[in-house]
């Protein structure tokens, strides 16, 4: 496994050990430098009283799809969202949807990213752009941030 391979693994650890993601059935894949895909299921569970998923889940994972594919080119530092320009094209019921990252541009200090949600349809219900920046917040100091050895 080459060292970019061990830091996707291990962006992907740091997601599934997130507290908040134990309220969502998702999972990341980082395919490479500069992307991301979260695959997640919607629940009634995140339905708002209209009878569809309410705008927080597509924040959360636009959010995390674009943070994760900025994330692949900083391997010793946590980004922070700093802005996330956020658009509604379509409400989304039950089912799985694909927030897919991408990063646009920023390699040292500031990072743009964008994400767009695809429901299993294949229509893009929802898109955003964010603006993420280096923390103080070392990525070997949080303790999801681990390559799992192959047996």
């Amino acid at each position: 496994m080459t060292g970019a391979e061990r830091h996707y693994r291990a962006l992907e650890s740091l997601y599934a050990s997130a507290p908040v993601n134990a309220l969502y059935e998702s999972r990341l894949e980082i395919p490479g430098e500069g992307r991301s895909r979260i695959t997640f299921t919607v629940t009634e569970a995140s339905y708002h009283a209209a009878g569809a998923a309410h705008g927080t889940i597509y924040f959360k994972m636009l959010d995390d799809a674009a943070f994760y594919a900025a994330n692949t080119f900083v391997t010793d530092r946590f980004l922070l969202t700093t802005s996330f320009n956020l658009h509604f094209t379509k409400p989304v019921r039950a089912g799985e949807v694909v927030a897919e990252g991408r990063w646009v541009s920023g390699r040292k200090r500031v990072f743009v990213a964008e994400a767009r949600l695809v429901d299993a349809d294949g229509d893009e219900i929802g898109r955003g752009t964010g603006t993420f920046m280096r923390s103080r917040i070392a990525l070997s100091g949080l303790p999801g941030y681990q390559v799992k050895e192959q047996d």
